[in-house]
């Protein structure tokens, strides 16, 4: 039993009391046998649900049953507001509203005192940099799903939208999950190509069991009947090959992917110092005798010779001929900025 679903269909009865059986379901993505044993389980937890019968009928908490306040400390109620906030600020969330109910669900329980201070954080927070946009936060479903996945071990199913819209069905070994660069991402083995590939959890618009040795099909519904989702202990079972890292692979398949333009760099510095000035996700590195060769693929050649600029060190252009003409130019526009002699009223008032 998903004890995040027990509490949703919690937070149900208390907002809307009297939603019936089959309303509770659609809500909570199950069936509605299975409102009633999250039903059962509140019970057992103390929580008084009861249900009525009839036209009129529906699932409620028993007259005057409230939960009590949250007792948070203030540390601790700015510890959850705030990674609510750079959660939604970074794309480190799911779902297009999760964050903004979470916060007023808090809010709601906080004393008067401690709501009050926490309102004041989030209305006098600024940031540095741009939220990351809302069309690149996964689902909850399919992220907790892959998540599962993974630990348990277990190949699934997914429903996947490529960046061209192209939809397809593939079987999945989920190794691990990735959040970079405000996106989430799930890697593993992908049956249909036989590789380790990379996936935007995103794209992904459902995750299902694979089905298991004599099993028919993967999907709820038709291995076991209609509306009855399989175990985590249904399906094929894989392990994940041994010093495998989700993160570097993750890293470098991106930093791999195809741009207009390949770059090669000899940069003059330590290996050591090149490694913490030039993000993996940006580029390879290879210590050689003369340096250490940079290997990138840049979409704009322009802001590959401002990045090389930044470094403060001397490195030499090995290709595309496209970069030494941009080197040179930049190194133009800079020399006449340097050279340039400020007229009298160019001066701001002091």
């Amino acid at each position: 039993m998903t004890v995040t679903r027990v509490l949703a269909l919690l937070e149900l009865l208390q907002a809307a009391p009297g939603l019936t059986g089959p309303e509770l379901a659609a809500r909570l993505e199950v069936d509605e046998r299975t409102v009633r044993r999250y039903a059962v389980r509140l019970s057992e937890l103390g929580v008084p649900v009861e249900a009525a019968r009839g036209r009129y009928g529906g699932y409620r908490l028993l007259p005057g049953y409230r939960l009590p306040p949250l007792m948070f400390t203030d540390d601790e109620a700015a510890a959850v507001v705030l990674g609510l906030l750079a959660g939604r600020r970074t794309g480190l969330s799911v779902g297009e509203t999760a964050t903004e109910s979470a916060l007023a669900k808090i809010q709601r329980v906080l004393p008067r005192a401690l709501r009050e201070r926490v309102e004041a954080v989030q209305a006098t927070l600024g940031h540095t940099r741009d939220a990351a946009p809302a069309e690149t936060r996964p689902k909850a479903g399919p992220l907790l799903a892959l998540a599962e996945a993974a630990r348990r071990g277990r190949t699934v199913r997914l429903a996947y939208r490529s960046w061209r819209r192209e939809s397809s069905e593939r079987d999945l070994d989920p190794y691990g999950l990735v959040f970079h660069s405000g996106r989430w991402y799930v890697t593993g083995l992908d049956h249909a190509s036989g590789q380790v590939r990379t996936f935007r959890v995103d794209r992904v618009g459902r995750v299902e069991p694979a089905a298991g040795p004599g099993e028919p099909d993967g999907r709820p519904g038709r291995a076991e009947g209609p509306g009855r989702a399989r175990g985590p202990e249904a399906g094929r079972s894989f392990e994940v090959p041994d010093g495998f890292d989700p993160v570097a692979h993750v890293v470098a398949s991106l930093a791999a992917v195809p741009y207009r333009h390949e770059v090669e760099v000899l940069l003059e510095m330590p290996p050591e110092e090149a490694r913490e000035r030039v993000p993996a996700s940006v580029a390879t590195l290879t210590p050689t005798p003369r340096g250490v060769l940079l290997r990138a693929r840049a979409e704009r050649l322009d802001g590959m010779a401002l990045m090389l600029a930044g470094l403060g060190r001397p490195f030499t252009v090995v290709t595309p001929d496209g970069l030494r003409e941009e080197v040179r130019a930049l190194a133009g526009r800079l020399a006449r900025c340097a050279d340039a002699v400020p007229e009298p009223g160019d001066r701001p008032p002091v």
